[in-house]
């Protein structure tokens, strides 16, 4: 077994490194999957949020409206942290359990476990992961790519890059680097050759 974080920036092409590995039988944990759990309705981060920020940031389901959210705490250093304190705890927390549960099930089957977490070294969960992927690709690409996908401003696209520990800080900080600045095939089969260490070295753990 081995369990290696994967990051990036935003908008640098991590979902598809994630699918990828996938794909080869890597056993993703989602830290967004986990993250929109905790917030749903009803649940304490939920109630924490609304008591904190208001019922303006409900959508008319009472759900947490995250993109209305999102832009006010992305405008707001003091504001984003506060939304952190309450969320990221809970969100780690339940990382932990999703780790253990997966470790139980595929035990036998020397699993190579991803945590697909888009602030990994922003919350320092960096430290305690022997193996860490980030993906990769220039700023100027990493905007554009942004911009186009969310149709954001360039001010707005910016803020929510700027949000983050600066991608070419992360790519050194990177034990893997998969270079998503070109085609989709070429950062695939960068993937394919990553998991087939990944594989290997789980086994090795394994025979240990």
């Amino acid at each position: 077994m081995i369990i290696a974080g994967l990051t990036g920036g935003i908008a640098t092409g991590k979902s598809i490194v994630a699918s990828c590995l996938a794909e080869h039988g890597a056993l993703i944990i989602d830290a967004d999957q986990i993250a929109h759990e905790v917030v749903a309705r009803g649940k304490p981060a939920w109630e924490e949020i609304v008591k904190t920020f208001g019922e303006t940031y409900l959508l008319p389901d009472g759900e947490i409206d995250r993109k209305a959210l999102g832009k006010t705490v992305f405008d707001d250093t003091a504001k984003r942290n506060l939304l952190n304190h309450i969320v990221h705890p809970r969100v780690f927390e339940e990382i932990s359990r999703a780790i253990t549960a997966t470790i139980e099930a595929h035990e036998a089957h020397d699993p190579v476990i991803i945590l697909d977490v888009p602030l990994l070294f922003e919350t320092k969960m960096d430290v305690e992961l022997p193996e860490v992927i980030v993906v990769f690709a220039p700023a100027e690409t990493q905007l554009d790519r942004l911009m186009a996908r969310d149709n954001l401003s360039r001010e707005d696209a910016l803020a929510r890059i700027n949000s983050q520990i600066p991608i070419t800080e992360k790519k050194d900080k990177a034990d893997y680097v998969i270079d998503n600045s070109g085609s989709i095939d070429v950062t695939r089969e960068q993937t394919t050759a990553l998991f087939t260490v990944l594989k290997a070295k789980a086994e090795t753990k394994a025979e240990e």
